[in-house]
């Protein structure tokens, strides 16, 4: 008789998470469902308000990406009412968005990611020396991997577990059988860890640099940038220099070497090679090089194949909500899009820990809604794009990808899989940070004989305008569109990342990536469920930027109880 599994919260992401699954008498996973249990109302809020202020309302939307939505919101708005901004402002918006990706990969792999492949515990047992060693056979050059500076490493964690209290480290699944680095490479993650504390920090100023501060920054607005003596100030731009080649730095002799002894030790673990059911891959243009030119371009991939890229199209795309907490009549385009709520609460049943409140996978069970592009399902993120672009034979991507695979002896099929989703968004982040200074020269050689920032908007109050933008956020592709008339805003959707991964099963049957994902994975110990945090945070999930909803009559939708005591 198949376990029901229940891990509410999922820890580590953004928001809130609830997972269930159903194990066989082996210990497979048989059926997933995933669900955001709650929610914020930022799509309803930013109704019958002034288009120009929507930018920084939506940016609200998470507290991860806020610049995402920032600059995805106000560039719908340019696009609705067609303009053309000066390629200065297109340049720092790019340079920004490049220091938001280097700040959330960083983050993402060593502080929610990370401990999905570091067992803590195993590192106090590591022999310094030997670890030390062990550090140069992935990097000539490794960063705080000395005898001493791992020895410091030990010993600060070793404080902890002394008191009896492990701190950010409490409750893992330390010991599953699933972790597979040695004790010593466990010690070299961990000073990794550490060290990107401060790295992430540098990441942030950088963005805070052009944007005023980091998170929500400020100098976005409809029609280009304010941040002009910023650009203009030589020594403003040469601190946004210094602080990508010390993030590179990190980067390129840690985030990079990690992931090779990721490929090393779980290469051959069962559950690290599976986590990719759903074979099509969306992305969109990103990164702007020079006018016209994007480092990662869009495109479609289907079940797979290679051979075939398709171009997005944005008609093409619909949320449907089915077994979403909401109500609509059919799948929807975003323009024509509704946020209605239809909560149905939860069924009580036995579970691997008793009797608790599971989803009814019968009916409604997410926050979610399920975007679907032509009908199916497709994941999107930094996998997706590495996909789509080496599928276009994007040279830069083409030769990364294969460098890497070599380096690793891995064959191109193990980029299809949870490792390769891991290892995707470290390439990503490595290939953007090589690339970015191709942008900022030409920020500065346009700078030179053309200082232009902005152009004002017009907004016709007898004209009705729609307006889209699509961009790659740090989880894959997200869009946002717009309805203006009278003026004002009258209808407004934002199609994420995390939608296009989480949603739950659609009108067809069709489940999700997130859903797809966990299905076929054996677990190792039911009571510590691992494997299934390792795949769904390789996906880095935002389920705050998935949910935004409220009542706009202002009726209770639930009620949560929190015991303080606790």
């Amino acid at each position: 008789m198949n376990k029901r599994i229940v891990i509410d919260p999922i820890t580590r992401i953004e928001g809130h998470l609830r997972v269930e699954v159903e194990v066989d008498a082996s210990n497979v996973i048989q059926k997933a469902w995933v669900s955001s249990t709650l929610w914020r109302g930022i799509e309803v809020i930013v109704k019958n308000r002034s288009p120009l202020d929507v930018g920084l309302m939506v940016q609200r939307i998470c507290g991860v990406c806020t610049y995402s939505h920032y600059r995805c919101s106000t560039e719908a708005i340019e696009n609705a009412l067609g303009l053309n901004i000066p390629i200065n402002a297109q340049y720092i918006r790019s340079l920004m968005m490049t220091a938001l990706h280097l700040h959330d990969h960083i983050i993402h792999f060593y502080h929610l990611h990370g401990l999905d492949w570091i067992d803590i515990i195993s590192a106090l047992s590591a022999d310094p020396a030997k670890a030390a060693q062990v550090a140069m056979k992935y990097s000539d050059t490794p960063i705080l991997c000395g005898e001493g500076d791992l020895r410091q490493v030990q010993k600060r964690i070793k404080g902890l577990t002394d008191t009896g209290k492990l701190g950010p480290f409490a409750n893992g699944y330390w010991g599953n059988k699933t972790y597979k680095f040695s004790p010593e490479q466990n010690l070299i993650a961990l000073s990794h860890y550490l060290k990107a504390l401060e790295v992430q920090r540098v990441a942030a100023q950088m963005l805070a640099i052009f944007g005023g501060k980091s998170p929500h920054p400020q100098s976005i607005v409809v029609g280009g940038i304010t941040s002009v003596r910023d650009i203009l100030s030589p020594a403003r731009l040469q601190e946004w220099k210094q602080k990508l080649d010390e993030v590179g730095h990190f980067i390129e002799n840690a985030y990079y070497p990690d992931l090779l002894m990721v490929a090393d030790a779980f290469k051959n673990e069962p559950s690290v090679l599976g986590g990719l059911n759903i074979k099509n891959f969306l992305c969109t243009d990103e990164f702007l090089l020079s006018k016209g030119k994007y480092l990662f371009t869009q495109g479609v991939v289907k079940n797979g194949d290679l051979s075939k890229v398709f171009d997005l199209n944005p008609d093409d795309i619909r949320e449907d909500v089915t077994h979403s907490w909401y109500s609509a009549d059919a799948p929807q385009h975003p323009y024509e899009g509704t946020t209605i709520p239809e909560y149905t609460g939860f069924i009580e049943r036995e579970t691997l820990n008793g009797k608790l409140p599971t989803l009814n996978e019968d009916g409604k069970y997410s926050w979610i809604k399920s975007p679907r592009y032509q009908g199916e399902a497709f994941e999107v993120g930094p996998l997706a794009t590495l996909v789509v672009n080496y599928a276009r034979g994007n040279e830069l991507i083409v030769q990364e990808v294969d460098t890497f695979l070599s380096k690793a002896g891995l064959p191109m099929s193990a980029l299809l899989t949870t490792l390769g989703r891991t290892v995707a968004r470290m390439l990503e982040t490595v290939i953007n940070l090589r690339e970015s200074e191709k942008t900022f020269n030409a920020l500065v050689s346009n700078i030179e004989v053309d200082e232009s920032t902005y152009i004002e908007p017009f907004i016709d109050p007898t004209k009705i305008y729609e307006g889209y933008k699509m961009i790659e956020a740090p989880r894959g592709m997200l869009s946002h569109w717009i309805r203006i008339k009278d003026g004002k805003v009258e209808n407004y959707q934002a199609v994420v990342p995390t939608t296009w991964n989480a949603g739950p099963t659609d009108e067809n049957g069709r489940i999700g990536p997130y859903e797809a994902s966990l299905i076929g994975i054996k677990l190792e110990d039911p009571s510590k469920p691992l494997e299934v945090l390792r795949i769904i945070h390789s996906f880095d999930p935002c389920m705050s930027c998935s949910v935004h909803v409220m009542d706009y009559n202002k009726q209770s939708l639930g009620a949560f109880k929190v015991n303080t005591a606790i």
